[in-house]
């Protein structure tokens, strides 16, 4: 475990996954991150690569060639390799290897990199093209917050607040995760949108046309807030477990396919490519 520190900080980093496993505010002694029970959902912070969402089929089309891949790709069971690291910094690495090789026929290096900065935690993922072609790609976050932050309150207490005024709607996923065409309006008022019991019955809210590009967990008991700016990513997942005491917050440059015929990758949506010889980066930030 690589542990980050500073002085308002405390974060813990697994190499599986390159996963979040601890974020612990110091001012307030919260611990923020869901602490993966595995009777409920056992994850903290998986990083989604190389693909966001479900395939269908669990295929992925690569110029006419079928490949098979689960839900979010497979970084997230990947033993990483920790670059490098000090007090606020750490680096880790997966480059590709035979095993990626048969199921996602690209060259790569796919990086994740956390940096404390003062009440900030930045994560950034950055991917090298290391092969003769260009590589399709899609990559995205899905921490898991918990909520309430402390014991004695109520999941209801919470809010998501936008920071623009939003119209929104959902996306709609079927039984099998792919979108099936149709949206959903969300009650949102003065930019809240209220966390309930049930918002998350019909599996994630999809947001795919936010001006936002940062949401704040809030409570109407306290002051204390956590905040994820998303500069860089276009897509939002939010999504909790039924009944559990979570919220993922997820910045996406990817999604699900939609049902139907599957398309080859180059022409998913949301997509992203990167050209021979070129490095993507793209960032969040995670504060309290």
């Amino acid at each position: 475990m690589t542990i980050l520190e500073n002085q308002f900080l405390k974060v813990s980093i697994d190499t599986k996954g390159a996963q979040l496993s601890s974020l612990h505010n110091k001012a307030t002694g919260a611990e923020h991150m869901w602490q993966a029970d595995p009777t409920v959902w056992p994850w903290h912070a998986p990083n989604l690569f190389p693909i966001v969402g479900q395939l269908a089929n669990d295929e992925l089309l690569v110029d006419g060639e079928k490949y098979s891949m689960k839900r979010h790709g497979f970084a997230r069971q990947s033993e990483f390799i920790k670059l490098e690291s000090n007090d606020v910094s750490a680096s880790f690495s997966l480059p590709y290897c035979e095993k990626t090789l048969e199921v996602y026929p690209y060259k790569f290096d796919f990086q994740v990199m956390y940096t404390l900065i003062e009440n900030a935690l930045r994560v950034t993922y950055k991917l090298i093209n290391r092969d003769k072609k260009t590589v399709y790609f899609s990559v995205g976050g899905h921490p898991a917050f918990n909520v309430p932050f402390s014991a004695g309150e109520s999941y209801e207490d919470y809010y998501v607040e936008f920071e623009s005024n939003e119209k929104l709607d959902t996306h709609l996923l079927s039984a099998e995760g792919l979108f099936n065409g149709e949206t959903h309006p969300l009650a949102i008022k003065n930019k809240k949108l209220y966390l309930t019991r049930e918002l998350f019955a019909e599996d994630a809210l999809v947001l795919k046309d936010l001006k936002s590009r940062m949401v704040t967990i809030k409570s109407d008991k306290h002051e204390h807030s956590l905040s994820v700016e998303f500069p860089h990513f276009n897509y939002l997942g939010l999504w909790a477990k039924p009944g559990a005491d979570f919220l993922c917050i997820e910045p996406w440059l990817g999604c699900a396919d939609s049902a139907g015929e599957p398309k080859d990758i180059k022409h998913k949506e949301a997509i992203q490519k990167i050209a021979v010889g070129h490095v993507f980066e793209a960032s969040f930030y995670i504060s309290v």
